[in-house]
């Protein structure tokens, strides 16, 4: 049986009209539009890297 991946869900908490334009395109790419839109991933150096990103607008939980 294979080991379940660790999981994380992410919430967007702060508008994001007067941020950088990079980090509106990682907001968008992580699948969050609205504000308390949220997203489950699985734990990866590349989503923990836009998370670090713009962990500003966001809350991070472990599911």
């Amino acid at each position: 049986m294979a080991k379940k991946q660790a999981q994380i869900k992410v919430t967007l908490v702060k508008s994001t009209i007067a941020i950088l334009p990079q980090h509106k395109k990682v907001v968008e790419a992580l699948g969050l539009k609205k504000i308390r839109s949220s997203n489950v991933f699985d734990v990866n150096p590349a989503i923990m890297g836009m998370i670090e990103k713009v962990s500003y607008l966001l809350k991070v939980e472990n599911v």
